[in-house]
């Protein structure tokens, strides 16, 4: 199962100037990009679900050239939900009851369907009294088109092709047209790693597919292809190492129950094994209940 929230806090927090960048310039134009700051995760009790809640991304930013500051809250939404308006206005009220500054609020749409426009907007009216209108900026990801930020040059937009409106028989350019753009960004190579497993995870390509991509691939200016090319190595390898790494610990881990069974003492099995004894008392707990 994909972790849509961790894959989306990472990438924007990583980049959120670029994000602004690309989604909200007139923003990213008039904040100090040194006075960023992430505030604590905020955690919030939904009262109509039971459930407890965690908004995404909550940054406080400075005006250029000034000492006045707001929040910006992000919020990566991977599902269509009825009720979202709502819980995003109730996110809004206690963040700014808590924090008493302005506050912008950013929803960004990652779902693949419905392609309908989702609301903005939440509010509480009577005939003759508009009690709320409250607005929030909605990225919706599947209604824009992949091809409309092939040539901006901006690490957020080689990531998030990978989740915009994609025709099935362009999945195979796209993942190539993502990482020839990633590849011309000149970043560090944990930065190069988080966003193209981003865009592996999302485009992740059929037999039939991946040959296709492979053409595409080799449609590439040299200097490109062999960037591209290091980057699809770096996927394989990183595959082959956590195939071996849970091959390893599937060997301990038979390995461990037939001592177990021949009632070795635990710690011998630690030694042996390399398990630690929590791991081993658990296996013995569940060897006990089958």
């Amino acid at each position: 199962m994909i972790d849509h929230d961790r894959l989306f806090k990472e990438l924007l927090s990583t980049f959120f100037i670029e994000f602004l960048e690309l989604f909200l310039p007139q923003i990213a134009s008039t904040i100090e990009r040194d006075s960023i700051v992430f505030q604590p995760q905020e955690y919030f009790a939904d009262l109509t679900t039971g459930e407890t809640k965690v908004i995404d991304l909550l940054a406080s930013v400075r005006l250029a050239g000034q000492t006045v500051g707001f929040l910006i809250h992000v919020e990566a939404q991977a599902s269509s939900e009825a009720d979202f308006t709502r819980r995003i206005f109730f996110y809004f009220a206690r963040l700014h009851q808590k924090y008493l500054q302005r506050i912008y609020p950013v929803v960004l749409f990652s779902f693949d369907e419905p392609y309908r426009e989702e609301s903005h907007q939440y509010t509480v009216e009577f005939d003759d009294l508009k009690v709320v209108e409250f607005n929030f900026c909605a990225i919706q990801l599947n209604r824009l088109h992949w091809r409309d930020y092939l040539h901006q040059q901006n690490p957020v937009a080689a990531a998030l092709m990978a989740k915009m409106r994609i025709e099935p028989s362009d999945r195979p350019k796209v993942k190539a047209e993502c990482l020839r753009l990633l590849a011309t960004l000149q970043l560090d190579p944990a930065r190069i790693r988080l966003l193209s497993g981003f865009v592996d995870t999302y485009l992740r390509l059929n037999q039939q597919e991946e040959g296709v991509f492979q053409k595409e691939v080799g449609k590439l200016e040299k200097s490109e292809r062999e960037s591209v090319m290091q980057i699809v190595t770096s996927w394989m390898e990183q595959g082959l190492e956590q195939g071996l790494e849970q091959g390893r610990q599937e060997a301990q881990t038979a390995i461990a129950l037939n001592l177990l069974k021949q009632r070795v003492a635990i710690e011998v099995i630690a030694q042996a094994t390399g398990l630690t004894i929590a791991q081993l008392q658990q296996l013995q707990a569940n060897q006990q209940q089958e």
